[in-house]
């Protein structure tokens, strides 16, 4: 029962969150999942000390942060038309891989200067470098990540997006970018989705584009999610490595598994990409019009599952804990951020795309 009592707080928390966004706009630079992720820590404050209270929804709360997040990741796919990211999504890959590639290595090197824990700083390398909330979604459960380090990593994530959606239009201006030149800076700059959209449509409304550079900058972005997967399974070695270099000196005794490690999500994630592809390919007229309907329908079922997961985060986390250790991670996701927005103008100027 306890697992019931736990799914239904976090769907009173993420019912809210993702309601205040859809009535009031202007929030989505926010977004639902860092509402529900704060509104879960202020919960968490009130009772902090209340037995009864954690023994009664955390069976709930723990099944949420993991397995509807990781069912979140899943239902994302059916979002990804590999052949719509294909034709158009292709023309950004050099800067998508440079920016994706700075992100990582400017993590491991701060990692290393600044002694930030490791989950941290690869949840942060990997939020900054491809989508945000969904790659550190689909990250924290192969590098066995606890939800502390997920909340403080989305935090940091949060935290430049809402600057990138405030500033971009305006560096963008200012450097004199093209509409096609600013949606592929915004698709490659930002991280999460919703600021991207945010970012765009402020440059949309500026320039009198009619939704041109949103529909780019989101083809862009969700070519980038599609590094979830290499770099996940990626992950997923790694740590395998490390846990039979553990366990064949004696740390531990356990047995490494590679099927506990794998990423079985991560698949699934890929099936439904080709779903979606597939279908979408072969129908149409109307029934490509009903295929399109359902994709959306699980796309958006996808967010709302992140937003509850990010409402469970929030349930387990310290929020005076966070706030004491957050002054490394933050530095490391600023350094990140700024290398990525530099790659990428730096390598549209070099590719003349501008």
């Amino acid at each position: 029962m306890s697992i019931i009592y736990g799914i239904l707080l976090c769907l009173l928390i993420a019912v809210p969150s993702w309601l205040l966004v859809q009535l009031v706009p202007a929030l989505e630079v926010i977004g639902a999942p860092v509402i529900a992720i704060i509104v879960g820590m202020i919960v968490t404050v009130i009772f902090k000390n209340n037995s009864a209270f954690k023994n009664k929804f955390q069976g709930g709360i723990t099944f949420t942060s993991k397995k509807i997040l990781q069912t979140a990741v899943v239902l994302l796919g059916f979002g990804l038309n590999l052949a719509t990211i294909g034709k158009v999504g292709l023309t950004s890959l050099p800067i998508i891989l440079s920016t994706i590639a700075t992100s990582l290595i400017v993590a491991f090197i701060l990692y290393k200067i600044l002694k930030v824990p490791s989950k941290t700083a690869t949840l942060i390398g990997v939020g900054s470098s491809i989508c945000g909330g969904s790659a550190i979604a689909a990250t924290a459960p192969v590098i066995d990540a606890d939800d502390e380090e997920i909340a403080q990593s989305i935090s940091v994530i949060f935290l430049f997006n809402v600057i990138a959606a405030l500033i971009f239009p305006t560096l963008g201006g200012f450097l004199g970018m093209t509409n096609a030149g600013f949606g592929l800076f915004a698709g490659t700059a930002i991280n999460d989705t919703s600021s991207v959209t945010a970012a765009a449509s402020t440059w949309d409304s500026l320039h009198h584009t009619n939704g041109a550079v949103l529909d780019y900058a989101t083809i862009v972005k969700l070519t980038r999610t599609l590094a979830i997967i290499p770099i996940t399974l990626v992950l997923a070695f790694v740590r395998l490595r490390k846990e039979k270099k553990v366990s064949a000196s004696g740390g531990t005794g356990k047995k490494v598994s590679l099927k506990k490690i794998f990423p079985m999500f991560i698949l699934y994630f890929v099936l439904a990409s080709v779903i979606t592809t597939i279908v979408t390919s072969v129908c149409s007229g109307a029934a490509l019009d009903v295929a399109n309907d359902i994709f959306g329908f699980l796309k958006q079922l996808s967010k709302f599952f992140i937003v509850m997961a990010m409402a469970a985060i929030g349930l387990n986390t310290d929020i005076i804990k966070l706030v004491k250790t957050g002054g490394k991670p933050i530095l490391l996701g600023f350094v990140c951020w700024i290398a990525i927005t530099g790659v990428s103008i730096g390598m549209q100027h070099v590719l003349g795309i501008w």
